[in-house]
This record gives structure tokens, C-alpha cells and sequence, in this order.
């Protein structure tokens, strides 16, 4: 079986093969059973369901914390068995807090996101030339690289705010699909 390594933690992948629609509500429900251990309620947690989640999508979760807007994705496949990959992270990352293995500030700085992070992720694709429902990081890769090289302030014609603004947009990207 395959393992992927997500912020210290392997996780074996969950791949999905019925009842994709009832299995995404069961994922749902367990990131907000999760994240209860920490008083949360349902109200204070947002996770959009795919339509159809037999399709290619990213999955994620959003929630309230200490003050804080806290944000988790995960893209690699079908939008449900990304949903599972995004459980099993927030599962882990909660257990390691509870257990004292993280502190508050150490977890709210791994899921620490702008209440805007959609639209920024939307600006960052646009500023990379990139189609708006791109998720492939070679593609986003290949993009950023290409500008960069153009851009950078060691280059004739390179511009430093430019050059900032590409890597700021590579960076919203790469902690989106990574």
C-alpha cells in the first residue's frame, strides 16, 4: 500500500471504489467530530461537498479557531478520496495538539489562511498566466520558473516587485496542493 507524508504524519491513502456521495458526508462529518475535541461546533467548521464526488477536485476544510482562520486542502485525485486525505491530516494535527506533541500556535500556524484565500489563489493563477482551474503543479511549476526567469532583479529588465509578486503567487499555490 502507498503512504504519502503530509506534515510529518503518513497517511495511507484511502482510495474510494462506492458510494462516493455517502462516504464524502461521512469524511465531512468526521473533520467536524475532529475538530469538536477542540469545542468546536459544526457552525464554526466549512467544508464545501463536491457534487459529484467521483470527480477530479480538491477537497478542504475551513474553520474558526482562537480567533483565527484556519484552512487545510489536499488535490491528488477524486475529490472523496481527497476529502479522506484532508480528515486524516486535521485528525492528526488535532491528536498532537490535545496531546501536548503542538502547541496552539504551532497549529494555528499550520492551518493559518486569509479569509480570502480563494480569491487569492484565483489573483495568483491569473498572475501566473495560468487557467483559472489549474491544479497541476508541474503546469504551475513550469509557469512560475519561466517568469521568475524573466522577472528576477539580477536579470536585465528584471523587476523586484514583479519578481515578489510571482513568488507570492507560486507560494499560495504550492501550499494549496501541497
Amino acid at each position: 500500500m502507498t503512504t504519502i507524508s503530509i506534515k510529518g504524519h503518513d497517511i495511507h491513502p484511502l482510495i474510494v471504489k462506492d458510494s462516493f456521495q455517502r462516504k464524502a458526508v461521512q469524511f465531512q462529518n468526521k473533520i467536524i467530530e475532529v475538530l469538536r475535541k477542540l469545542d468546536l461546533t459544526a457552525d464554526d467548521v466549512e467544508i464545501e461537498l463536491e457534487p459529484v464526488s467521483i470527480k477530479r477536485a480538491p477537497a478542504s476544510a475551513s474553520w474558526f479557531f482562537n480567533g483565527h482562520y484556519l484552512h487545510y486542502s489536499y488535490h491528488n485525485g477524486k475529490y472523496v478520496d481527497n476529502l479522506y486525505v484532508v480528515y486524516k491530516v486535521i485528525e492528526y494535527e488535532v491528536n498532537a495538539l490535545i496531546s501536548g506533541k503542538k502547541t496552539r500556535e504551532e497549529f494555528i500556524h499550520e492551518f493559518s489562511e486569509d479569509q480570502d484565500v480563494k480569491k487569492q489563489r484565483q489573483e495568483a493563477r491569473k498572475t501566473l498566466g495560468i487557467p483559472a482551474d489549474c491544479l497541476d503543479i508541474t503546469v504551475i511549476d513550469k509557469a512560475y520558473k519561466d517568469m521568475a526567469k524573466k522577472l528576477h532583479p539580477d536579470v536585465d529588465g528584471g523587476d523586484v516587485e514583479k519578481f515578489k509578486t510571482v513568488n507570492r503567487a507560486h507560494k499560495i499555490l504550492k501550499r494549496e496542493l501541497g
